[in-house]
């Protein structure tokens, strides 16, 4: 079985290959260098691929994320062994729900004729206490059909694992479902699977935003890593899914005054949009709205 193919690890304490550390210190990583067969890799989805909080908000024009750290390392490796350039759009608009990605998105991508398109989405629906897990499957299935049908290969990502979420745990089971869920379709229609939910170092929340709803740059950087071998190829970085330096937990008081404010500069806006049905992606257009060359640079960096 490839990786990042069929059923879903189960996930314990050992060291698991997919979580891109090896056995022993003397031993190499069991992934092989293939070819890269793709020339034109097309990203969609909502915040996570437009690559909200890498860099920080106000920091750039335009976030990075994983998705381009991903293109940038493909990049590298394609220009190696071949003189044809590798090509990288990103459709991805913050604040997207499935069943818009799937109408607005997918469509555009597949004029632009990619041999791999990523796919991450779900994340918007699963906050709200109205989403059907189900409807939303079956709005994935679809756009991977869509793009399957084409002879494109197809990148998914799991949801991560909440649990060391304050509030976010709360819709942990909808998540879990959700998480079952790609990888079946993944297997139906043979695609490759970033599985987040696996990466243990993602519970740490010093990899999280202070939004707590945003990858950090390292937590970027890392998923760029996860996505290499998602791919069936040999990370930048070995130790991407190793945990942080352990830390002594901030004091309860410390926590408690953190807590209130994210409350007050994030969810409290968060629910306000929502009841007026606003987003932050309004009015925003993609950010590599066509199919152009990436300045290379590893995914380990």
């Amino acid at each position: 079985m490839s990786a990042g193919r069929g059923l879903p690890p189960a996930h314990d304490d050992a060291p698991h290959p997919r979580d891109g550390i090896a056995p022993t210190s003397d031993r190499r990583l069991p992934y092989p260098q293939p070819d890269i067969p793709w020339r034109r890799f097309v990203a969609l989805g909502d915040s996570f691929t437009e690559g909200l909080w890498d860099p920080p908000p106000g920091e750039a024009e335009h976030q990075r994320g994983w998705a381009d750290r991903l293109a940038a390392a493909l990049t590298a490796r394609v220009e190696r062994v071949d003189a044809r350039q590798f090509e990288y759009a990103n459709l991805a608009i913050r604040g997207r729900l499935a069943d818009q990605i799937l109408a607005e998105q997918v469509g555009p991508a597949l004029r632009m004729k990619p041999d791999l398109v990523s796919l991450a989405a779900g994340g918007n629906d699963i906050l709200r206490i109205t989403c059907d897990v189900d409807a939303l499957l079956a709005t994935m299935e679809e756009a991977v059909r869509r793009i399957r049908a084409t002879g494109a290969d197809v990148l998914l990502a799991t949801s991560a694992d909440p649990a060391k979420s304050p509030v976010i745990r709360r819709i942990r089971t909808k998540a879990a479902v959700y998480y079952l869920g790609t990888w079946s379709i993944a297997q139906r229609h043979g695609a490759h699977v970033v599985d987040l939910w696996g990466m243990r170092a993602l519970r740490d929340l010093r990899l999280w935003a202070p939004d707590r709803l945003h990858l950090t740059g390292e937590g970027h950087r890392r998923v760029a890593n996860a996505a290499l071998v998602a791919l069936g190829l040999e990370p930048d970085d070995p130790d991407f899914a190793a945990p942080l330096p352990a830390v002594q937990p901030a004091p309860l008081a410390t926590r408690a005054r953190e807590d209130a404010a994210w409350a007050r500069n994030h969810l409290v806006p968060w629910v306000g949009r929502h009841l007026r049905g606003q987003s932050t992606g309004d009015g925003r257009t993609p950010k590599r709205p066509a199919p152009a060359a990436i300045v290379p640079q590893r995914a380990g960096r």
